[in-house]
């Protein structure tokens, strides 16, 4: 065989070698087809002519037998997932709810997965599993009640969808509630109501400190009457005869009283005086 490198000079390649560089490429290609490398975190599951094998592989390299056997690699590492749909509440309103989703493939079910399902298992198992026992859940609690029970819910999430999804393989290892959302009205709603407890809540506190300022200020002036009475107690057991009538000299002021018979004024002083 005669190779043209220019006009002027001619190369002459020899059809061994020509044969030999063929057959060593197409040695290459089989053997690159031969081995598959199954990743960290990864099953290979085995399809031969169609068939699948229930042995899957694991991590590492493996040989396979060439334009015969295709190697599935599936993931069995944790995978996240996001969610967003919406579900009537207890109370009729609609929520909007936006979910992550942490679930894994058993390396023991890939083969049945991939055989039963495929390779896009996400979309036709999980995602519709989310929906369905979100809806179930969310219809259990009003829309206030949802809101103040995220991890009931969450845990509610975890536990009916593994129930779903475990015997095909599939286990949900977390669900965390990012988001509910409400309509414009119901929120509107709710402020309202705050805002109403709020005014109810001063109120009562306002009534409560006028009870215990009035409480306060009746105490006090109970403890003021009985130290009253108290005193008056005590003053009036020191009194004595004597001492009363110490008490009248000492306001007397010296001019004796006088008395009338209905026609003339009778002066002790001046009787006093005649004598």
């Amino acid at each position: 065989m005669a190779v043209v490198i220019n006009e002027k000079k001619t190369i002459n390649i020899p059809k061994k070698t020509i044969g030999i560089v063929a057959a060593v490429l197409l040695v290459l290609f089989v053997v690159a087809n031969s081995v598959t490398i199954i990743d960290a975190g990864h099953t290979g599951v085995i399809n031969t002519l169609g068939r699948v094998s229930e042995n899957v592989l694991q991590e590492g390299l493996h040989l396979k037998i060439p334009f015969v056997q295709r190697i599935i690699k599936m993931d069995n590492r944790i995978v996240k997932l996001e969610v967003e749909t919406e579900a009537f509440s207890k109370d009729l309103q609609t929520v909007e709810t936006k979910l992550a989703i942490n679930y894994r493939v058993s390396k023991d079910k890939s083969y049945a997965i991939y055989k039963n399902v495929g390779s896009d298992y996400e979309t036709v198992l999980v995602t519709p599993a989310v929906n369905e026992v979100l809806k179930a859940i969310t219809a259990k609690y009003t829309a206030e009640e949802s809101v103040a029970n995220r991890s009931l819910i969450s845990q509610g999430l975890i536990t009916e969808l593994n129930n779903k999804l475990n015997k095909n393989g599939i286990y949900v290892e977390d669900v965390n509630i990012i988001n509910f959302e409400f309509s414009e009205a119901y929120i509107a709603a709710i402020e309202e109501k705050q805002v109403a407890e709020q005014r109810l809540l001063k109120a009562k506190t306002e009534k409560e400190e006028a009870i215990v300022k009035a409480e306060a200020a009746a105490e006090t002036l109970r403890i003021q009457s009985e130290a009253q009475a108290k005193a008056n107690n005590v003053l009036n057991k020191s009194l004595n005869a004597n001492l009363i009538e110490y008490e009248k000299i000492q306001k007397w002021d010296g001019k004796l009283p006088t008395v009338t018979d209905g026609s003339a004024i009778i002066n002790f002083s001046d009787l006093l005086s005649d004598k």
